[in-house]
């Protein structure tokens, strides 16, 4: 009877005890950084299918795949706030600059975007293409991110609509106000286009046709972007001598249609401008003691990347670069561009990088001075030629900004991160032309050269700012931070080893230190090397109704 009962004992003692678990993976002895800016700890977490499923101590867990992550960091995968991969993308799907860095989410669509298109712009959209070749299969923004989801990509992709896009889609290049007719045209194609899961409306105000809108039209556009949620973006008007004025208008537009905005790649540009960004984060502090929602993302380098044609007089500009090439290329307007040229950087902070012409790629990596004496022609002479020649608007990088505003602009709270640039393979057809190390390195320098190196911020507030904070900022759902039931992008990196390694001389290089990555539960970076996986998905914004046709 003694032995009875004590089995019985026994029996129910073994039934109280947990249960052991099955998982897809065990993330094991990881220091944990949530995404929140919590204090990390030491601890596990499981993954099935695509989601989070558990997280603390799961040493009575069994995984099908296991992983010791001992003496290395666990944290959300980071999101790219500005991204130029849209194109880079259908060429290489594997996102291999910005995957090496941790980045599991590209937000696209600064200032322009892949829809809504016109079979028009289709046309022109396809004659305008250079290295990378492709078939548009689309006309809609939303149509173009399924199209790139059944493709196949490896991170996680997210849009807004470019106003330029919706102006070109109206209007062409006219330099003028908007009708009222054709505000509702527009309004009606960025509502379309945000029940398909944009993320907002977005402009590029330092560009044609961009450029053209004026506050009342950004304000309006705004609003019906408010209504689903949305919020509002911008590469304000000027980031030099205008740069308080331009952040005006942001905030002004922020708080006549009631929406959260975001200042693009937040800088002083110019050496005689750098004392103002004192004055603009009075002004955007203000606005957010007001209660208005105003956020800002940086790269993390003191150099710009854009098109050499941003030289050129405001006139000349007029319509888009074929206009301008047009111009250009007319002799009888030679005299007068190069009296009206001047020169917003010196000649030797102009750095070339890219070329259509193959015959100019011998220039890459040279200053705009460098490049005249060659030529024996004055800098504005081979401005116009090169321009002409390539028929482009030249890809530069302009040597701009201070070193220490970076890191004043890093030590933010409201300031998240982004490449402004393409996702590339360093073989193939990328090593056509040269790029910005920002590609390369503009978020792997977060966790590196300023949280470790420098101690402008902690680790764990630099992986709040790569994570949880933009995808609050874009209402984004279950993504962004280490939680159940959140989707499983994951980043396991090393804290010592992490650092860039490109260079503006050779800046095709990548990222050291991240050693794996998860996308939605698949593994896409494993012992630092790319798996070929892309389970990348469309995430939609806040405004996304299901039953919407792309």
């Amino acid at each position: 009877m003694k032995v009875l009962y004590l089995t019985f004992v026994i029996v129910i003692i073994l039934s109280c005890q947990p249960k052991s678990r099955q998982f897809d993976l065990i993330i094991r002895n990881a220091m944990v950084y949530d995404g929140f800016g919590n204090t990390p700890y030491v601890g596990d977490l499981a993954v099935s299918s695509d989601t989070i499923a558990a997280l603390g101590d799961l040493s009575r867990d069994r995984g099908n795949v296991e992983f010791d992550a001992k003496d290395l960091c666990l944290a959300p995968g980071f999101i790219n706030m500005l991204s130029w991969a849209n194109e880079t993308l259908i060429e290489d799907g594997r996102s291999q600059s910005d995957l090496r860095q941790g980045v599991t989410l590209e937000v696209l669509g600064e200032g322009s975007s892949m829809g809504p298109w016109s079979d028009r712009m289709i046309r022109e959209e396809e004659a305008a293409q250079g290295n990378i070749k492709y078939d548009v299969e689309w006309k809609t923004l939303g149509g173009y991110m399924e199209y790139m989801e059944a493709r196949g990509v490896a991170t996680n992709l997210a849009s807004f609509v470019g106003n330029g896009t919706l102006r070109r889609y109206v209007m062409g290049y006219d330099q003028r106000i908007a009708t009222s007719e054709e505000m509702e045209e527009m309004a009606y194609l960025l509502d379309k286009e945000m029940t398909m899961g944009a993320m907002g409306i977005s402009s590029s105000l330092l560009y044609t046709p961009s450029r053209y809108a004026n506050t009342a039209e950004l304000i309006a556009l705004s609003k019906i972007v408010a209504k689903h949620g949305g919020m509002y973006i911008s590469h304000i008007r000027d980031e030099g001598l205008y740069l308080l004025e331009s952040i005006e208008e942001l905030i002004t537009i922020a708080k006549e249609a009631d929406i959260a905005a975001e200042i693009y790649h937040l800088k002083a540009s110019g050496r005689a401008n750098w004392s103002k960004l004192e004055t603009a984060f009075d002004l955007i502090e203000s606005a957010q003691a007001e209660g208005l929602k105003i956020t800002a993302d940086i790269y993390t380098y003191p150099a710009s990347s854009t098109g050499l044609h941003v030289q050129l007089p405001e006139w000349v500009r007029e319509g888009g670069i074929p206009k301008t090439i047009e111009r250009l290329a007319d002799e009888s307007l030679r005299r007068r561009i190069l009296k009206d040229i001047k020169f917003e950087h010196d000649p030797d902070k102009i750095l070339f990088v890219g070329f259509k012409n193959p015959d100019l790629r011998e220039f890459i990596g040279k200053r705009l001075d460098e490049v005249a004496k060659i030529l024996n022609k004055t800098p504005e002479q081979a401005m116009i030629d090169l321009i002409v020649h390539d028929n482009s608007r030249v890809q530069v990088v302009y040597f701009s900004m201070s070193d220490e505003n970076i890191a004043k602009k890093i030590a933010k709270p409201w300031v998240s991160f982004c490449s402004d640039a393409g996702s590339y393979t360093n073989e193939g057809i990328f090593l056509k032309q040269s790029t910005h190390p920002r590609a390369y390195g503009s978020f792997i320098r977060v966790l590196g050269k300023y949280a470790r190196d420098e101690k402008v911020i902690t680790l764990s507030e630099g992986i709040r700012r790569l994570t949880f904070f933009p995808a609050a900022n874009l209402k984004i759902q279950k993504r962004g931070a280490l939680q159940v039931g959140n989707f499983a992008d994951l980043v396991v990196f090393d804290p010592v080893e992490v650092r860039d390694q490109a260079t503006f001389e050779d800046p095709h290089q990548y990222a050291l230190g991240i050693r794996q990555v998860w996308v939605n539960g698949i593994q896409v970076i494993e012992n630092g090397e790319h798996t070929g996986a892309t389970p990348g998905r469309f995430v939609r914004g806040p405004g996304w109704q299901p039953e919407v046709i792309n």
